[in-house]
């Protein structure tokens, strides 16, 4: 009798050991456990050099918050975001424009989430004389029509136009919302990032350029278009022209940490962050 309990015991002990053991192992990101949540695992983000800075803050703060979460981020042009998320290089992709009709129409399954506006602001070199331009004349010297800035009230000398690389989505943002169905001149110097135009610009004082609102620092000038300076609030208004979306890009539906870590961007405190760094909050 003695013999046949404890065997009784030993068969349970192991039965409910090994639940236990399953259960620990089943427990996956974002799983509700003693009333709290508990991100765990690794994502990649890649894509836009105008959202990069702005995604880098949002996930060393999330990554604060939740120790058992690595979240890497590299840049590569919004071309890159898209294409990093339909072959799955990255778990979400970053785009600052919006998604082009053949992206859309070839990847049907590719959603698209805004995490923030941004306003592209236009910008010379600190001792340039000009401080305000009308959008025409913006859209005239890009594709050079307008050379000179003498033309515009400066000093007599030959504009040096500096460009965005191709798939950049500050310049595909910039082309459609300024040039139109012109095209930028073929004299323009082309830079691979916001930093790099801002460093050509700086160092020339016949350049102009553009690059996203939130990066600019004393480094250069930015104009004012039609008289509305660049600004948040110019640009959360409507008064300034040249803004354009931050997005978030998901093959599919969000799943998992990817889910967990886009909800928690678009709530207040990351929202916050958004505004802190110069941008403008979706909430």
């Amino acid at each position: 009798m003695f013999k046949k309990v404890s065997l009784i015991f030993l068969v349970l002990f192991f039965i409910l050991s090994s639940t236990a053991g399953c259960s620990g192992q089943k427990e996956q990101v974002g799983q509700v456990n003693n009333g709290e949540t508990k991100p765990k695992g690794n994502l990649k983000l890649a894509g836009s050099t105008s959202v990069q800075p702005l995604a880098e803050e949002l996930a060393m703060r999330f990554m604060e918050l939740n120790r058992e979460v690595k979240i890497d981020v590299t840049g590569g042009g919004s071309g890159a975001g898209v294409e990093s998320t339909i072959n799955g290089a990255a778990d979400i992709g970053m785009t600052s424009r919006e998604l082009k009709e053949s992206e859309k129409e070839n990847n049907p399954g590719l959603k698209t989430v805004v995490i923030a506006q941004d306003g592209i602001a236009v910008i010379v070199n600190k001792n340039n004389i000009v401080d305000d331009l009308t959008l025409e004349q913006v859209k005239d010297i890009f594709s050079g029509k307008i050379t000179n800035w003498k033309d515009l009230g400066g000093k007599d000398t030959a504009i040096t136009v500096v460009n965005r690389e191709e798939g950049s989505g500050t310049r595909g943002a910039f082309e459609e919302i300024v040039l139109g169905k012109e095209k930028i001149t073929e004299k323009a110097a082309v830079q691979n990032s916001t930093g790099a135009v801002k460093t050509a610009v700086s160092a020339d004082p016949n350049a102009i350029g553009y690059i996203s609102m939130g990066s600019m620092d004393d480094e250069v000038k930015s104009l004012k278009i039609g008289g509305i300076e660049p600004s948040i609030e110019n640009a959360k208004s409507g008064f300034y022209p040249v803004t354009r979306p931050f997005i978030f890009l998901v093959n599919g539906e969000a799943e998992g940490l990817a889910k967990v870590f886009i909800d928690w961007v678009l709530d207040t405190e990351a929202q916050e962050m958004v505004q802190e760094n110069g941008f403008i909050p979706v909430k």
